[in-house]
């Protein structure tokens, strides 16, 4: 399969923030999903991290970097006005609570029927090891979860595949797929593409895609 030339992870990260609503509360995942916050100054959405953060603001550089405030990927995170701190039970109380709006997280693989996996690839080596961290809980609480991922694997297989051949991180719960070639919505009729990498065909989408992809009527390129 011919692998595309796609958008970087922060334009991905991108646009996953324009899909989140004003007055949202987030978590985001590890990798790509740590990029959004970069992309929410000034905006009416609180980020909590899991370890006990509540109104983390963007990734920290230089002077202001405080090696207490880290996320859940141990990077440097500002703190906004109002930032609140407290233990993990109260953190995972909001998680399984229900009281997280949108869960941004990355994926090994993700099928048609929005089952994904993320916490284990075998490929790795690391004989039977993996790391699931709040990666389930966050799933199953979430009221909406969205994928932000690279659309193929490095050498070009695809990661949304027809059957997961990793173990699930949770059945059913993904809506959204945003990745460097393609915005898919998850539903019940299969995965509808909505907007396409600028320069590429639903043909060419399809072709590092393993389950049929319904064309949106209103298909377009991706907005940045």
């Amino acid at each position: 399969m011919k692998k595309h030339e796609g958008l970087p992870r922060e334009l991905i990260a991108l646009r996953v923030s324009r899909e989140i609503p004003e007055g949202s509360y987030v978590n985001l995942g590890i990798g790509i999903p740590t990029l959004v916050s970069n992309w929410l100054e000034g905006r009416d959405v609180i980020l909590q991290s899991e370890i006990g953060m509540l109104k983390t603001g963007s990734l920290a550089e230089g002077n202001e970097i405080d090696v207490d405030l880290i996320n859940a990927s141990c990077q440097p995170v500002t703190e906004l006005p109002g930032s609140l701190y407290f233990d993990i039970c109260d953190s995972f109380a909001m998680i399984r609570g229900g009281h997280i709006d949108v869960t941004v997280m990355g994926a090994f693989q993700v099928n048609q029927a929005g089952d994904f996996a993320s916490w284990y690839n075998p490929s790795r080596g690391l004989d039977g090891v993996g790391n699931v961290g709040g990666s389930m809980d966050l799933a199953a609480g979430a009221k909406r979860l969205f994928l932000a991922m690279e659309h193929t694997t490095t050498d070009g297989k695809p990661k949304i595949v027809a059957e997961l051949g990793y173990p699930a991180t949770a059945r059913g719960r993904v809506g959204m797929i945003f990745t460097d070639l393609a915005v898919i919505e998850v539903t019940p009729e299969g995965l509808v593409l909505k907007e396409v990498m600028p320069g590429l065909s639903p043909a060419d989408i399809q072709s590092v895609t393993e389950p049929a992809l319904r064309v949106s009527p209103d298909l377009r390129e991706i907005e940045l």
